[in-house]
């Protein structure tokens, strides 16, 4: 499971005109599922992202969590993080789970988060959506739950 997240002062996602999911402070995250990904890879994420210390301190060093700030998760369900660009112009995307893998594996690392405290909002699954944020810093990082230490 590979996640980028991208810390945001407000996010959005939009779908069909309509604006189906929205922040203020927190993270955005667009998570990427491979074929073997599971309920764990799902946990260690959540775990990971609810208490990275990305947030600045009263002394303007990233010390704070966004559990600590009481900040959001904007949570976009992303297959095209398994986008294999090696070979070609085109992207082979056959290491992106398929949905029937995915989607439930999207909702488990959504409720991880809410488990751990966090205000979890969504885009929708397998939709063309637009997704709109005013990055924070900017402060870009991707964490792969298979590059954990002892995993896979």
């Amino acid at each position: 499971m590979r996640a980028v997240i991208q810390r945001a002062k407000e996010a959005k996602v939009t779908v069909g005109g309509e604006v189906v999911g929205a922040i203020d402070a927190g993270f955005v995250v667009l998570l990427g599922i491979t074929h073997e990904d599971t309920e764990d890879d799902a946990a260690y994420l959540a775990e990971k992202i609810a208490h990275l210390r990305v947030f600045e301190d009263e002394d303007g060093k990233m010390n704070r969590s966004l559990l600590d700030v009481g900040g959001a998760v904007l949570s976009v369900s992303q297959f095209t993080l398994y986008g294999d660009c090696r070979k070609g112009r085109r992207p082979n995307f056959m290491a992106a789970a398929k949905p029937d893998h995915a989607l439930p594996l999207y909702e488990a690392f959504n409720a991880a988060l809410r488990e751990r405290g966090v205000h979890v909002e969504t885009g929708v699954f397998g939709a063309m959506m637009d997704v709109s944020l005013t990055n924070d810093g900017p402060v870009t990082l991707i964490i792969d739950s298979s590059e954990k230490l002892g995993n896979r």
